[in-house]
């Protein structure tokens, strides 16, 4: 979605500046107004939108209030809404400067590393993969959390298999709508897994098998001695299950929830076990994360790791994210053959399949 892409409709404002506070990392409550208005909108009449409009009546729908409300009758009257260009000044601008990691951006084809409202996201599944889609991705992968992680909401064997009914369904959907375009799009079978103390998955075997995509990631006691901590990774790098390595040191540069310190382990180790089982090192793309850290990054390159360059993405406007570990991947020299998200989908589950 990008501001060349707006057409001018009270459903596309909504919908923009949801993305666009999304991408600067506002708060989830502050985004909800606009896609609730949006969908409120959505199935109605244009003309019956403008006609509430001039009449003042917008607020009588549920889910619109008065900003949304003021949104819509700027946009109905074709008009930019004051609101769309306060954000479009605000975190519309280029993420990375004199466009920076836009000519390996321009080469990935999708993302390994998404959540939705299932778990710890602010959206339901079928807008991150629609966003996705307007993006120019021919893939995402759905990777909400494991049982483990409860505050993230984690889900159960139960709700992950639930789950791939409705990515299922999605599909049905989207690929109906990317055919009629000429556009093919697919939304994968994922999970964020937790890497537990003693290096195991946070997930039945059964249901890792029933995914195309597993990313394992540590959550947990995350300042553990370094020798057990490369124990954990190690053991979970070698679970024939593991595809990516999420967020290798967990630490946090930035943002609202303060600093936290990297990780300490043997990341020689690490990364020599991820390239000898082909598991790709994540360069998680969030502006927070920033992780791998440059030295370990280029350790990882060094060794032969493959990579997968991801946004991590809590809500639809962060799937744009991959721009900046572009950014990071194109100064560490690293080939974008060696990046898995920007091998075609075949290619990519074939790589996958445990």
């Amino acid at each position: 979605m990008s501001e060349q892409g707006y057409d001018g409709t009270p459903v596309a404002a909504l919908r923009r500046i949801a993305f666009l506070l999304e991408r600067g990392r506002a708060d989830s409550y502050k985004v909800k107004a606009y896609r609730g208005a949006a969908s409120a909108i959505l199935p109605l009449d244009p003309d019956d939108v403008a006609a509430r409009a001039a009449a003042g009546t917008l607020t009588d729908l549920p889910g619109v209030g008065a900003s949304t409300a003021r949104v819509i009758a700027q946009a109905a009257a074709g008009r930019l809404p004051d609101k769309l260009a306060q954000v479009e000044e605000q975190y519309g601008a280029p993420l990375t400067p004199d466009g920076a990691g836009s000519g390996l951006r321009a080469q990935l084809r999708g993302d390994l590393h998404s959540h939705s409202d299932w778990s710890d996201g602010g959206s339901p599944i079928e807008e991150m993969a629609m966003t996705a889609m307007e993006l120019g991705h021919d893939y995402l992968v759905l990777t909400d959390h494991s049982p483990r992680l409860k505050v993230a909401r984690g889900l159960s064997a139960e709700r992950l298999a639930r789950q791939l009914d409705v990515v299922a369904a999605v599909n049905d959907h989207l690929g109906n709508r990317a055919n009629r375009a000429s556009q093919p799009f697919r939304l994968l079978r994922g999970i964020e897994v937790d890497i537990l103390d003693d290096g195991s998955l946070d997930q039945s075997e059964e249901m890792l098998a029933r995914l195309d995509v597993r990313v394992a990631s540590v959550h947990s006691k995350l300042a553990m001695d370094p020798e057990p901590l490369t124990r954990r990774m190690v053991a979970a790098v070698r679970n024939p299950f593991t595809n990516v390595l999420g967020h290798c040191t967990g630490r946090l540069v930035t943002g609202s929830r303060g600093t936290r310190p990297e990780s300490r382990f043997d990341a020689r180790a690490v990364f020599e076990a991820c390239a000898q089982e082909g598991v790709a090192v994540e360069i998680n793309s969030r502006p927070e994360r920033r992780d791998p850290p440059t030295r370990l990054l280029e350790l990882a390159r060094d060794i032969g790791c493959l990579f997968s360059i991801d946004s991590d993405a809590h809500a639809p406007g962060q799937l744009d994210y991959p721009l900046l570990g572009c950014e990071r991947a194109e100064a560490a020299g690293i080939d974008a053959d060696r990046i898995v998200n920007t091998w075609p989908l075949e290619r990519l589950l074939e790589w996958a399949a445990p």
